[in-house]
């Protein structure tokens, strides 16, 4: 897996979704055809400096895989967030024409496709969560075209639904294979399993009626963190095994994604770290408490690839050759992963005197 770089890209289009969303394309050069190349569910990072200090947030995909390979089309979905700094940054300033540094897709909230298999998907997603799930819906439908796909999704109100007319002209277009549940919390419907929150309860219910457990090959979750949880929590009370669901969390709170402003005295208690990127080796000290790995390495001025710096991006991912490590967080990482070494470097502090860490095995 190819480490993640940043690119300067032009904006193609700023699309408004709902009174709060919007969709930003892009301009892939052809030079950066096969670097941009995303799979279903992935999503890009986006660069810049907001009152001198950089800032980074990761954003979505919003297209299939084949409107990529068709058009070049390269767009994500930006939802303003009440004091967010980047999505009120993006609403207020980003304009067609405009470039911005984008980071190459990462993210592995997907599932490899067949066009030989048929299949059953279905996907749990509250309001801006459809974004990386409407990309996989689509290129699951086009890429195999014998499978099904049930999407249930929450929002607050009709005018809130993101990518509305999409997801309707994807029913009209795939009509015996896809269908479309809509929940609202505040906009009464006829049928009352379609009212409310998609709480366990909720989904559940889904689960025993319209969508039996016993049918679901692959299950998709992304949404606000406690539909997630409830979804999740729905799904492996129904029996689906916890291998066959894949969970996108975007709403953990996140810190700041900046460069660290942690000095590390001579004296500080440290461990002896060796970091590998692009073939190269550099030592630094990395105390036993405070600063991570990612920022130590940041701090001495190395390009090392991070997002979120909240442990769920999973973009800083690296292996631990030799030595120990803890992690505070981690809720993208699987068990075999871990078991093979590999750790997010922006949660990792040292055990061991010394710890080598490669960047080159992701």
């Amino acid at each position: 897996m190819a480490t993640p770089q940043f690119h300067p890209l032009r904006i193609r289009e700023v699309r408004p979704e709902t009174a709060d969303a919007v969709t930003v394309s892009f301009e892939v050069p052809d030079a950066l055809r096969e670097a941009y190349r995303f799979t279903q569910g992935q999503f890009v990072t986006l660069k810049t400096h907001l009152d001198g200090e950089e800032t980074r947030r990761s954003y979505s995909i919003c297209v299939g895989v084949t409107d990529y390979d068709r058009d070049g089309e390269l767009r994500i979905g930006i939802k303003r967030v009440r004091g967010g700094r980047f999505s009120n940054f993006a609403f207020d300033t980003l304009r067609p024409g405009h470039e911005i540094d984008v980071m190459t897709p990462d993210g592995r909230f997907f599932t490899h496709l067949n066009a030989d298999l048929s299949r059953s998907y279905l996907a749990f997603s509250g309001g801006s969560g459809i974004t990386p799930v409407l990309a996989i819906i689509k290129t699951t439908l086009e890429m195999e075209p014998t499978s099904r796909f049930t999407l249930v999704y929450g929002n607050r109100s009709v005018d809130a639904i993101m990518f509305a007319e999409e997801l309707e002209d994807l029913k009209n277009r795939f009509m015996s294979r896809f269908s479309l549940y809509h929940v609202l919390s505040d906009d009464l419907q006829e049928v009352d399993l379609f009212n409310g929150v998609l709480d366990q309860d909720k989904c559940a219910a889904f689960l025993r009626t319209l969508v039996p457990a016993a049918e679901i090959d692959e299950a998709f979750i992304c949404g606000p963190a406690p539909m997630m949880d409830a979804a999740e929590a729905a799904l492996e009370a129904a029996g689906v095994p916890p291998g066959k669901v894949h969970v996108e969390r975007f709403g953990t709170p996140l810190p700041q994604a900046g460069v660290a402003q942690v000095a590390i005295p001579d004296d500080m208690p440290a461990a002896d770290l060796e970091l590998v990127i692009d073939g190269k080796t550099r030592r630094l000290r990395l105390p036993y408490e405070g600063i991570s790995v990612l920022d130590v390495g940041l701090k001495a001025g190395l390009a090392l690839p991070y997002a979120c710096k909240g442990g769920v991006c999973c973009t800083c991912r690296a292996r631990v050759l030799e030595g120990e490590v803890r992690m505070e967080k981690n809720y993208t990482l699987e068990q075999r992963e871990i078991d093979d070494g590999f750790v997010l470097t922006c949660q990792c502090h040292p055990v061991s005197s010394r710890v080598v860490v490669s960047y080159d095995e992701r």
